[in-house]
């Protein structure tokens, strides 16, 4: 099945499932089952099977999925094999935040840049970033050969940042701005806004 006629769904669980796989090899476990993944993670063994037929056999009935071949294989559907350079937008609470997370790189990204419009924040420290002047934006992003990117401004100047990063080259976004961005065709963004999920949670509370 060609990568365009999977459904986003299933491409959003993908991850899920690496990172349960993942826990169960950094316990020692060397072996896993479709019913064992669906207990931890609150998804049926019936759909996990059904999601990753669509990219192929990783396992075989009656003796389960072999932990470490299925985590090269996930890491390499979602082109994980390779670590990929961030440039993080915005150097404010959140943007300081998303630089000195240690987490990214174990995960296939690692944040490489970080700008800011703000004199006084330009040519800080920020974890191992400099931060960079937004107007030198452009030019960074081309020579480093950056992909992707997380915008961590306030929501006014978020779809300006955006089109400069798209402009740049940039092919994905994740955007924590509180605000919905506009892209062209070929560029994919991913939303998060706590305040959103909060919000969400408050309707079930008494």
């Amino acid at each position: 099945m060609a990568k365009h006629d999977i459904p986003g769904i299933v491409i959003g669980r993908l991850p899920i499932y690496l990172r349960a796989i993942h826990r169960m090899a950094q316990e020692g476990q060397r072996v896993t089952s479709s019913q064992e993944l669906g207990k931890r993670l609150g998804v049926s063994a019936a759909q996990i099977r059904k999601d990753l037929s669509q990219f192929g056999e990783f396992g075989k009935q009656g003796t389960g999925y072999n932990i470490k071949y299925l985590s090269q294989q996930l890491r390499r559907i979602l082109n994980l094999d390779v670590v990929w350079g961030m440039a993080i937008v915005g150097a404010g609470d959140v943007g300081s935040a998303l630089a000195h997370y240690q987490g990214f790189r174990d995960r296939g990204f690692e944040a490489t840049m970080i700008f800011d419009n703000d004199p006084e924040k330009v040519g800080e420290r920020i974890g191992a970033l400099i931060v960079q002047d937004l107007a030198n934006l452009g030019e960074a992003i081309h020579e480093g050969k950056i992909k992707v990117a997380m915008v961590a401004t306030p929501a006014d100047h978020a779809q300006e940042v955006t089109d400069q990063l798209v402009e740049a080259g940039i092919k994905a976004i994740l955007n924590y701005a509180p605000i919905q961005i506009t892209v062209p065709e070929g560029v994919r963004v991913e939303y998060i806004d706590p305040a959103t999920h909060l919000q969400k949670m408050s309707y079930y509370l008494k």
